[in-house]
């Protein structure tokens, strides 16, 4: 076999060398951070260094960042919440799993639930965000005023599996216009691109460690000061009362560091791996006929490519490449083993015979020209093969 090649970056990402020392740390530092002794003060001093750390990424105070486990954890946080009686969840079709499947579950039993449509290119249109947060008729309540009627509207930040980046800023401007409240998944956004959530003026964001070179089974969920929010974990007071549980020490450890590495030089490495990613585009489009990139003109983070392969399954495409040892997937790694069609394509229009002929690579700063240009001339040959044995391709 070649050498290896991770072109799945979307997935997750590789461990990095902060990261990997300060779990190292952390895990001998062995202390109950809600512990008052000496131990527990260090595991405590530890937590905070990484609220500080995660807080600067996202240009939010500490004080509003909760550690989870991660933001399916975060996510479903966010619509138990807005299941309450008299609340309504507004969301949009191309949303992660763990956003759309506890929001599914939510209108199954009862609750009201506003899955909104977008356009060709993956965008949801912000004026119709802000009208179905009005039509809730709810202003925002106190903190106290837990049982007040309100809508919630959670769009994410950019597609998991196009990488398409939505109007963010646009949609929380309607939405707050409206009287609601914004949520962002901003998973496969934060530690890629510059996130500022504080000038997003959002009121709720949910990300995970791993995406940005940090451990797995950590993550936050932002909550706007001023802002209240049931805990989804409940039995401890740990996080000021917010998520029962001891914390993972070790793993926040981690992300706080993976966080400060992934804030310095941010904007130049998101330039080298849009270039990479152009590269590899322009590249596969040229070797073979009639691949499409789904997401375009919307724009895109810079190590999403989606590509549409007619006339080759997407998994015959993924064998191939990984015999070649190249790393990439037929969409969002929560749903491998899911033969249905592609839920963010259908809703982008694409039949279902062009969403099982379709593969996401998704690159990350260890990847280098020579990998890609190696990329391109596998899926060529690979593409080339599964067509030859087609019976209704036709060049």
């Amino acid at each position: 076999m070649s050498a290896r090649a991770y072109f799945d970056h979307a997935a997750t990402t590789p461990l990095g060398p902060e990261a990997a020392e300060a779990m190292a740390r952390a895990l001998r530092d062995f202390g109950n951070p809600s512990s008052p002794h000496s131990f527990g003060r260090e595991a405590r001093r530890l937590v905070e260094d990484a609220r500080a750390g995660v807080a600067d990424l996202v240009g939010v105070a500490p004080e509003e960042i909760i550690f989870t486990s991660g933001a399916t954890e975060s996510n479903n946080a966010v619509v138990a919440w807005a299941g309450r009686p008299g609340r309504r969840l507004v969301t949009s079709a191309v949303e992660h799993p763990s956003l759309l499947a506890p929001a599914r579950r939510l209108a199954e039993s009862g609750g009201k639930v506003v899955v909104l449509g977008v356009d060709p290119s993956g965008k949801i249109d912000p004026a119709e965000a802000g009208k179905a947060a009005a039509d809730a008729g709810a202003p925002i309540p106190s903190p106290s005023a837990t049982g007040a009627a309100l809508a919630l509207v959670s769009v994410m930040l950019a597609n998991n599996e196009t990488g398409v980046i939505q109007p963010a800023a646009e949609v929380a401007a309607a939405v707050r216009a409206a009287g609601a409240l914004f949520h962002t998944d901003a998973t496969q956004a934060v530690g890629r691109v510059p996130v500022d959530l504080g000038k997003l003026e959002a009121d709720l964001a949910s990300f995970s460690s791993h995406k940005f070179n940090g451990p797995k089974g950590a993550g936050a969920l932002f909550v706007r000061r001023g802002v209240f929010i049931e805990p989804l974990l409940v039995g401890g007071e740990q996080e000021s009362g917010r998520r029962a549980g001891t914390l993972n020490v070790p793993a926040i450890a981690g992300m706080g560091a993976a966080a400060v590495a992934a804030a310095a030089g941010l904007e130049e490495r998101a330039a080298a791996v849009a270039a990479l990613r152009d590269r590899l585009e322009r590249g596969i489009l040229a070797a073979v006929p009639r691949a499409a990139v789904n997401g375009p003109p919307a724009p895109r983070l810079p190590g999403h490519l989606n590509v549409t392969f007619p006339h080759a399954d997407a998994e015959g495409i993924l064998i191939g490449l990984d015999l070649e040892g190249i790393a990439a997937s037929a969409g969002s790694a929560c749903s491998s083993g899911n033969l249905e069609p592609s839920h963010v394509l259908k809703a982008m229009g694409l039949f279902p015979e062009a969403t099982r002929s379709t593969v996401r690579f998704s690159l990350g700063a260890g990847n280098t020209e020579a990998e890609v240009d190696r990329v391109i001339a596998v899926v060529a040959a690979v593409v080339a093969r599964l067509r030859a044995v087609s019976p209704s391709w036709t060049p």
